[in-house]
């Protein structure tokens, strides 16, 4: 297949061309920059344009791009940020792959188990409704975004990720040295969820619903076993053979981090069911096994 992809640079977005590229498919590379090589596509998601002429057609699109939600402090500014990256570069994704022709058959577009806001204990799947807070709305809008591909009628569906694990990114990255150095501990309570998948899972399950027709609309990427912060900092620290007795207090990750370290202190407890009923099957289900294969080198 020819297959578009956004946010190629990110985490997940460049484990997932390194796997669609090793079998043998044909990968574009959407860039914000002048293109450099000759799968890259320019595209701007703020101005709302791709290059349509230069991407040709194409049989699939993973759109990933969006700024980092732990990247900085929640200023206004940065709230915006979020947002416009997101809700914005959808759309442009969006109306660029329905004016091809052929459309592309399959829109693979990024959201994320913030969706369902704070769900407590309460386990939730796809066909829960959106939760509260400026990450639920924004799930919202951003999934809204994709309006135009629907019409085309593209087949979309909306990839609610959970935390990805894996040693080279993300939040696993930023805890790692913490708990190397003592310092790692529950955040807050350590009573919220934390809905998690691996890296090797992730990418794994984008191609799965690339190739599954059946897969439209929410679709969650997590693991079947959603764990507490308290456990997942347990099972870390674990691994590392630390000790992870020092707790991060809750009035320390609202000052540092502004209205991001109340999201923090929230949890989403989300069931992949789309997946699993698809024929899913995960190579790390658990926290023990995500975290062993996130640490391996």
């Amino acid at each position: 297949m020819r297959i578009a992809v956004t946010g190629s640079s990110g985490l997940v977005g460049s484990a997932l061309v390194r796997s669609l590229a090793a079998d043998g498919h044909e990968v574009v590379r959407l860039v914000r920059r002048a293109p450099g090589r000759p799968d890259e596509v320019r595209w701007d998601p703020h101005a709302g344009t791709v290059d349509t002429a230069a991407l040709g057609p194409v049989d699939a699109a993973v759109h990933l791009a969006g700024a980092g939600i732990g990247d900085k402090r929640w200023t206004a500014a940065y709230k915006r940020e979020l947002r416009d990256s997101r809700v914005l570069g959808t759309a442009a994704v969006s109306r660029a792959l329905a004016a091809l022709e052929p459309a592309p058959r399959v829109l693979l577009s990024g959201s994320a188990m913030g969706f369902y806001g704070d769900t407590g204990d309460r386990e939730v799947d796809e066909s829960a409704p959106p939760g509260r807070g400026f990450l639920a709305d924004l799930c919202t809008e951003w999934e809204a975004a994709t309006a135009p591909a629907l019409e085309a009628g593209i087949r979309v569906a909306h990839l609610r990720t959970g935390l990805v694990l894996d040693r080279s990114g993300g939040t696993l990255r930023r805890m790692i040295p913490l708990v190397k150095a003592g310092l790692g501990g529950r955040l807050g309570s350590g009573r919220q969820y934390w809905s998690f998948i691996s890296l090797t899972d992730e990418v794994a399950a984008i191609r799965h619903a690339l190739d599954h027709p059946d897969l439209a609309g929410p679709v969650n990427l997590t693991a079947p076993h959603p764990v507490t912060n308290a456990e997942a900092t347990r099972a870390l620290g674990k691994a590392l053979h630390r000790p992870t007795a020092l707790p991060v207090p809750a009035f320390a990750l609202r000052t540092v981090l502004g209205d991001f370290g109340n999201e923090i202190l929230t949890g989403q407890r989300v069931l992949p069911k789309a997946l699993l009923t698809s024929g899913f099957t995960f190579e790390h289900p658990t926290i023990e096994s995500t975290l062993t294969a996130a640490l391996t080198p």
